[in-house]
């Protein structure tokens, strides 16, 4: 091999030598003693502190009114007029549209008529039957002084008898058509549609003009809803649902705004609302007093079950939570927490009992006078060979 002019310079010896000194630094500086050197200590160290820890499941929710009614038609027609707008508000029994009323006036009063000529006719039956029967009775007086025969006296019975049932048969007409006179007036009345409750008027799917039919599905003109107090429907993971308990309380807030409302849990659905990325999902009701109106139909909200709190508890950082231990009788759970024993790190069982995202509660095991380590990653993730302890995800 042809060496550098620079070493030919130099005896055979000596450039020998050089050349070994050369190999040596190179090793020296790229040895993985060298190149692990990070400047970094294989632990973070942190004091056992007090503060105050809240233990939750959050989940996502959408606002929605607690109770709310879709007015529609209960008849067919043209929509006359509407009375109200989005955003208005209502009371129970108020006016909100109505629809063209003279098909159902009409029918209205054809049943009247037909009704008026039913009982015209059943007065007139009326009094055939009273001239049938003093025509038997006469008859019947007569027959006992052979004044006329049995034949006359069973053909007046028969008459009479006949003049009942056709006087039976016109009240049953009369029933019949009261009957449909009232149904005829009740559709009239529907023709006016009033507000079932008080509230406010969201949404209107219907405008003046637009011909309803209301023989399959009853069209829904608007929709009213009482918006004072609110229901917040909140997807809560199946991994949760066994920690939520009705009752509980809750906070939640909304986009754009730093205020927080409280509330308990109202109820927890059984059924689930659906399956995302495999995990099912089911619905928590929350409702909150909505007096003020600040909060509005189709919000999104940040929920907050609040499974636990404590104030000013000792508390270390969840990361330094190693492995569970075998469960023992007594409150919270046990983990194996690294602990700072002079120039030692031991581990150590440590009974947590609240967790946060950042913070576990002490019950025992540890004091404000103690340290605990968390494994550098940096510094111990190539060197080591293995990956710093971490915490369970909360």
């Amino acid at each position: 091999m042809d060496m550098h002019p620079v070493f030919q310079r130099f005896p055979r010896k000596r450039r020998h030598l050089l050349v070994g000194v050369i190999l040596l630094a190179g090793l020296l500086l790229w040895s993985p003693w060298s190149a692990g050197d990070t400047g970094k200590t294989a632990y973070e160290y942190f004091p056992v502190s007090r503060t105050s820890i809240e233990e939750s499941v959050t989940a996502q929710g959408k606002l929605e009114p607690k109770e709310f009614v879709d007015v529609g038609a209960q008849v067919s027609g043209q929509l006359k007029k509407l009375h109200v707008e989005i955003g208005d508000a209502v009371k129970k029994g108020e006016l909100i549209a109505e629809i063209d009323p003279q098909i159902y006036n009409a029918r209205v009063e054809a049943d009247e008529a037909r009704l008026k000529t039913l009982r015209a006719q059943l007065a007139e039956q009326q009094a055939n039957v009273e001239f049938a029967q003093s025509v038997y009775n006469r008859n019947s007086k007569l027959v006992k002084a052979d004044a006329v025969s049995k034949e006359v006296l069973q053909d007046s019975l028969k008459e009479y008898k006949a003049a009942q049932a056709r006087t039976n048969s016109f009240k049953a007409q009369i029933e019949e058509a009261e009957s449909t006179l009232r149904g005829d007036r009740a559709n009239l009345g529907f023709t006016k549609i009033y507000a079932p409750i008080d509230g406010t008027v969201v949404s209107q799917t219907s405008k003046e003009g637009q011909t309803l039919n209301a023989n399959q599905l009853a069209p829904v003109i608007v929709q009213v809803a009482n918006l004072d107090t609110m229901t917040v429907r909140a997807q809560v993971a199946e991994a949760d649902v066994p920690r939520l308990k009705e009752g509980m309380p809750v906070y939640f807030t909304i986009l754009g705004s730093e205020r927080r409302w409280d509330s308990t849990l109202r109820q927890l659905l059984p059924s689930p609302d659906a399956t995302v990325l495999d995990v099912v999902l089911y619905n928590a009701l929350v409702d909150v007093d909505n007096s003020d109106h600040a909060l509005m139909t189709g919000m999104s909200t940040q929920m907050f079950f609040q499974l636990g709190s404590a104030k000013d508890t000792l508390s270390i950082p969840t990361r330094a939570l190693g492995k569970k231990l075998p469960a023992e009788p007594g409150e919270g759970e046990t983990y194996e927490v690294l602990v700072k024993k002079g120039n030692e790190v031991v581990p150590t069982p440590v009974r947590i009992g609240l967790m946060s995202r950042t913070q576990a509660q002490v019950l025992s095991g540890l004091t404000e006078t103690d340290m605990v380590a968390i494994a550098n990653a940096e510094a111990t993730g190539s060197a080591a060979g293995a990956p710093a302890r971490r915490g369970p995800r909360i």
